[in-house]
């Protein structure tokens, strides 16, 4: 038997993923033109040499419309994807498998990096007028404007384009974003979707466009790339998406090729969430049990134990880490070694390292 479910390999379509720590998708807004560099190359690389399983980019956008900022990673041209393809081989080179998430930013782009003054980007710094559902700012931000049934068409197509050039790249792994309060979250919750055609009003409208997106990105990776899809999975106002719609939701992802939910919350509204640790657990959890899917956890698992409980509970099939990952890359080395998990057992030093585990 393993002495830690959390360093067990997980095995999807056609792809082994050494252990079940994995790193969620962190925006670092430092891109040119949509480029990732060296930045991205020591940021992502570090995370695959301190023994992650998985190591996914950053929200990286499928159109130029689709960027959180200006500063945001891009797949949407062949130059992205050729810069890309750099982190990847990194990647590869430490053991691990490199994912790619794609992403439209919605009514929230055209926004200012968090560091810079201000909430948002004016036309001077690059700024664009940004679309999405309906014709209704996110608080603080640029007005949108609503997109029309043939640009819904286009942003589907954008999301087939980058997933191609993500196969292209070496990406082993495709995830779409559909949390947050970007674009595809907007359509699926009710707070944010006012339209009244066949992408608005009942859930089977609301969900149109993120089912023909996977539908879209599924039929582009072929059969044996694994295809994740990022939830929230409440809103956490009345009225809003809520998790028995997300249950709804998985099971017609699951239907359409999408083989693991992985799950988050909130975004769509400027709102107080219960935050704690593992606060986003039990919908992984019921994901997993009424949807037939696997699911991913996410959201304050900070230590070792926490993490490989939520494995061998049952409540998840991986957890993601990001903001303890930004303290400590090295974070699956430590819980390799704080779980007894013997060196090679879904985890390994680099040999470059292995004076550091001299002291353990």
């Amino acid at each position: 038997m393993p002495t830690s479910e959390l360093f067990t390999p997980i095995t999807l379509r056609g792809v082994t993923v050494r252990n079940r720590v994995w790193v969620a998708p962190m925006c670092q807004y430092s891109s040119v033109d949509g480029l990732p560099d060296d930045w991205h190359l020591v940021h992502l690389g570090s995370f695959a040499r301190g023994g992650a399983g998985l190591v996914m980019t950053e929200a990286a956008a499928v159109v130029p419309e689709g960027r959180i900022t200006p500063q945001d990673a891009g797949i949407w041209d062949d130059a992205q994807r050729d810069a890309w393809r750099r982190v990847v081989d990194f990647v590869h080179g430490q053991g691990a498998t490199a994912a790619v998430q794609l992403a439209h930013a919605g009514r929230k782009a055209s926004a200012a990096r968090p560091w810079a003054e201000g909430q948002v980007a004016s036309d001077a710094e690059g700024g664009w007028e940004p679309v999405g559902p309906s014709a209704e700012a996110f608080p603080g931000l640029r007005d949108p404007r609503a997109l029309t049934v043939a640009e819904i068409e286009q942003v589907v197509e954008a999301f087939g384009a980058a997933a191609v050039r993500a196969v292209e790249a070496g990406f082993d792994v495709v995830e779409v974003h559909a949390a947050h309060g970007y674009l595809l979250h907007e359509f699926l919750s009710p707070l944010s979707n006012h339209r009244d055609d066949e992408y608005g009003g009942p859930f089977e409208h609301r969900a149109r466009l993120l089912l023909d997106v996977v539908r879209r990105v599924r039929a582009a990776v072929g059969e044996e790339v694994p295809l994740l899809v990022r939830i929230s999975a409440t809103d956490w106002a009345e009225g809003g998406w809520d998790a028995d719609s997300s249950v709804r939701l998985a099971g017609l992802l699951r239907e359409a090729g999408v083989d693991l939910v992985d799950t988050s919350s909130g975004g769509n509204l400027r709102v107080d969430i219960p935050v704690e640790p593992g606060y986003q657990v039990p919908f992984a959890a019921r994901i997993r049990a009424e949807a037939g899917i696997a699911s991913g956890a996410v959201g304050l698992i900070t230590e070792p134990k926490q993490a490989n409980d939520v494995i061998a509970e049952g409540s998840a099939d991986v957890v993601l880490l990001a903001r303890e990952l930004l303290r400590d890359p090295h974070w699956p080395l430590r819980a390799a070694h704080e779980l007894g998990v013997e060196p090679g057992e879904g985890v390994d030093w680099p040999v470059q390292y292995r004076a550091g585990a001299a002291g353990w």
